[in-house]
């Protein structure tokens, strides 16, 4: 299945500087329809009001981590389909494979550039369309 560029995405990062350089990345590879959370349990809240065809997370978030929303987006079976890419500035291994367990589409470590976030994106849903 390859990744449509009309596909909604949505941004979660405490970090708005991180959401929007994230949201500028994707641009530069076609995307135009990217929403943003700042943590969380926003995002779910959007995730529960709008299909999504892959979430973009920060690990580490206040009050609700991208690792929590991992669990809850794969618990939900609304949203367990949705594709998932934890993004992280820590490459700890443990973390790594707790994602993997959790369910987590593929993973990136910051910092990262549109090469990467693109390859990372091929990697869940095939070459672009």
């Amino acid at each position: 299945m390859a990744f449509d560029l009309s596909m909604p995405i949505l941004v979660v990062d405490d970090y708005s500087t991180m959401i929007r350089i994230i949201r500028n990345l994707l641009r530069q590879l076609g995307f135009e329809k990217v929403d943003d959370a700042c943590d969380g349990s926003s995002a779910l809240n959007r995730m529960r009001g709008k299909r999504y065809g892959l979430v973009i997370s920060d690990w580490n978030m206040e009050p609700m981590t991208g690792y929590d929303l991992l669990r809850e987006v794969r618990a939900s079976p609304e949203l367990s389909k949705t594709p998932f890419i934890m993004i992280t500035a820590e490459s700890k291994t443990e973390n790594v494979i707790a994602a993997k367990k959790a369910g987590v589409s593929n993973y990136i470590v910051k910092p990262f550039n549109a090469a990467t976030l693109k390859s990372k994106m091929e990697a869940v849903f095939g070459p672009a369309e």
